[in-house]
């Protein structure tokens, strides 16, 4: 089959029941132990060009809605564990005869951008909406997208791993395919499966492009070993303590990393 067959296949692959990550995915922080005797655990992280990544950092701009401002702390790097970028390569790969590139947009993020959006935009922003949200019902909603900051080598946030990485596809140096909502639109429109069941009298060709382009992305990732978070199209990790939740792992091969200085 061409490398057009092939893609069109995953363009029309149903990404299955999403409630069993959901499931796996709770208190995984806590459940998953980090194995320090392993190959794996003090990998060096490289940048993502030198994997021939494509990228920009979302944070480091103001170019970013919602935000429409840089974040404090944020880099302009894409730093990655180097088997994750190769494993990305390799996705890039695949999909180069198609005239498809991943785009980065996040990979290592810094203590403070996830204390910024965990501590500060989420709760400010759910609480304009809704200003009876308050306490554990609040935490609980933010931490549906946004993991809470942590400095402990035990649970850290699985950017911190340099493991996690959020992308998307588009084609070479060109525009990106569309995926139906924002990058970071976290909201139930970034739901994994938001578009896998609409009702046909309801279904625009916007919403079918969507879901079979997030239909592709998930299966080239997945096909790589990359664990997609259910509740965000954009985000896979491979090693950190998310990625063994979601695939059955016993255990996660990255904590936290040593970014270069």
């Amino acid at each position: 089959m061409s490398v057009f067959g092939v893609l069109e296949e995953l363009r029309n692959r149903p990404l299955g029941d999403q409630a069993g990550a959901r499931a796996a995915r709770r208190g995984f922080r806590t459940r998953i132990p980090i194995t320090r005797d392993n190959a794996l655990f003090g990998e060096a992280v490289i940048e993502a060009q030198e994997a021939g990544l494509k990228g920009e950092n979302f944070y480091a701009g103001n170019r970013n809605p919602p935000y429409w401002h840089r974040v404090e702390g944020a880099t302009d790097k894409l730093w990655l564990r180097k088997t994750a970028a190769e494993k990305l390569a390799r996705v890039n790969g695949r999909i180069a005869a198609a005239g498809l590139e991943l785009f980065l947009f996040d990979a290592w993020r810094p203590r403070a951008v996830q204390a910024y959006f965990h501590d500060v935009w989420m709760p400010r922003e759910l609480q304009r909406r809704d200003p009876m949200l308050k306490g554990a019902a609040l935490t609980e909603e933010v931490e549906r997208y946004w993991a809470a900051p942590s400095d402990s080598a035990e649970s850290p946030a699985p950017h911190a791993t340099a493991a996690a990485v959020d992308l998307t596809l588009r084609w070479k140096d060109g525009e990106a395919l569309w995926m139906g909502s924002l990058f970071d639109d976290v909201t139930a429109l970034a739901n994994r499966d938001r578009f896998e069941d609409l009702e046909p009298q309801n279904f625009s060709f916007s919403d079918q492009e969507a879901r079979a382009n997030r239909r592709l992305l998930h299966w080239l990732m997945t096909e790589e070993d990359f664990a997609g978070h259910p509740d965000e199209w954009w985000h896979f990790s491979w090693g950190d303590q998310m990625w063994a939740a979601l695939t059955g792992g016993a255990s996660a091969h990255y904590g936290l990393a040593t970014i270069p200085v």
